[in-house]
């Protein structure tokens, strides 16, 4: 039975994970039914068509996981929330208040997703007028009274709490990151979509176009795989201990340094802000005065999604975003206490200071190949666009990216689960 397969399938032979398995599809199902509820006034045949003009758009579409081009009551997503988290992770640095809220453990991480909670409903409401501006200047929907206006903002606002929301539920009573997972559900939903464009466009060109989509396929899934599964071994030996009558420790373990200790968050931030140049660079095109009307247009040229500017910044953001994401979730000094407590060592490096420098050290190096590796895969669906003219490569390069990191993660999730519930026998 494959290594992937076996957690799932002993997942829904536990009663407890099986509930948890359904309540998150019933969560996926009300998301659906809530991305095909299309906000009133809406030139629904002009949006589809702009989007399938759009690379740009479209690719904002497969994030909202289709809710945008139905322009629902879910339009903006979860983008608002995905910026406030990137705004309150970054505030940890600079205020000393909030990085101590972090280091409290879980009621700190609770505090500052509250604080992330009330930072979301103004974003929200600032991206819901954004996209309104732009939608009306296209002539896609009316202008609306006033009145109407706060009614429509106050409408997709509440979409965008509402997908909090559910993705929260995800995440203390389902399987998984309910944020990450929800993201995953939009892509999976739009994804027969794409390719079937993908399909279409392959069908006009050579078969060596179809040749280099499905290699290209092949090798975006297994690095993502190959990338998430790769370790560094620290070992870590124990002393023995003589308590009363008995002998404990001297035994040898080993330490587990992920190659890509952030997951798949680096690249969901990563495409949050590298889409804002282009959202804004839009939107201030529509400004009457000639001076910024010019600088916005080449602002939107130059991070064309076609462009060098635009891949090369996506390419650091992936690098930047997974180095300060590893430092969030990982400290090596913590670390370190924890082994001296226990009467650990790392051969060869005395414990205390010491130890946590050469985890560093490690985690340094490390981090620094993952995050060029998920950089590069990131940014290779654009480059195989350029040689092959399949545009919708870049989006299906992209959203696999995700799809496939979710799964992986999740899939882990579950195993974990599975083991608490004594089945590692099953596992091995």
């Amino acid at each position: 039975m494959n290594k992937y397969l076996r957690p799932i399938i002993l997942a829904f032979k536990t009663p407890e994970l099986r509930k948890k398995i359904i309540f998150t599809a019933l969560i996926f199902f009300a998301f659906r039914i809530f991305a095909h509820i299309p906000v009133p006034g809406v030139n629904l045949e002009k949006l589809k068509a702009l989007f399938a003009q759009s690379e740009f758009l479209g690719l904002l579409d497969i994030f909202s996981g289709g809710t945008l081009a139905n322009f629902s009551v879910m339009a903006i997503g979860l983008n608002p929330y995905i910026n406030a988290s990137i705004i309150l992770q970054l505030l940890t640095i600079v205020f000393p208040k909030l990085e101590e809220l972090q280091k409290e453990g879980e009621s700190g991480r609770e505090k500052i997703n509250q604080y992330t909670r009330f930072l979301t409903i103004p974003l929200a409401v600032l991206q819901s007028l954004g996209m309104y501006a732009l939608l009306r200047n296209q002539g896609i929907i009316e202008s609306l009274s006033p009145l109407f206006l706060i009614s429509l903002m106050t409408t997709m606002t509440a979409g965008t709490v509402l997908l909090m929301w559910l993705g929260e539920l995800i995440s203390e009573f389902g399987i998984g990151n309910g944020i990450s997972l929800l993201i995953f559900a939009g892509i999976v939903g739009r994804l027969p979509v794409f390719f079937g464009q993908t399909l279409s466009l392959v069908s006009q060109e050579l078969v060596s176009n179809i040749l280099i989509f499905g290699a290209l396929s092949f090798v975006v899934v297994a690095g993502i795989v190959f990338i998430n599964e790769a370790v560094r071994q620290v070992p870590v030996t124990y002393a023995k201990r003589i308590r009363g009558n008995k002998l404990y420790g001297g035994s040898t373990t080993y330490l587990p340094l992920r190659l890509n200790q952030a997951g798949v968050i680096p690249i969901i931030f990563a495409v949050s802000i590298v889409l804002l140049p282009q959202l804004v660079g839009r939107f201030a095109a529509q400004i009457p005065n000639n001076t910024l009307r010019g600088a916005a247009n080449f602002l939107v040229s130059l991070f064309s999604s076609e462009g060098l500017v635009y891949n090369l910044f996506y390419f650091l953001l992936v690098i930047g975003f997974t180095y300060f994401y590893t430092a969030i979730t990982f400290n090596p000094q913590k670390i370190s206490s924890e082994i001296q407590k226990y009467g650990g060592f790392i051969p060869g490096i005395r414990p205390g200071t010491p130890t946590a420098n050469y985890l560093n050290y490690i985690l340094t190096r490390i981090t620094m190949a993952g995050a060029v590796f998920l950089g590069v895969i990131a940014v290779m669906p654009a480059i195989a666009r350029q040689i092959s003219g399949i545009s919708a490569l870049t989006i299906g390069g992209t959203s696999i990216l995700i799809v496939v990191s979710v799964v992986l993660e999740t899939v882990k999730q579950i195993e974990a689960q599975l083991v608490m519930r004594s089945y590692e026998g099953f596992l091995k």
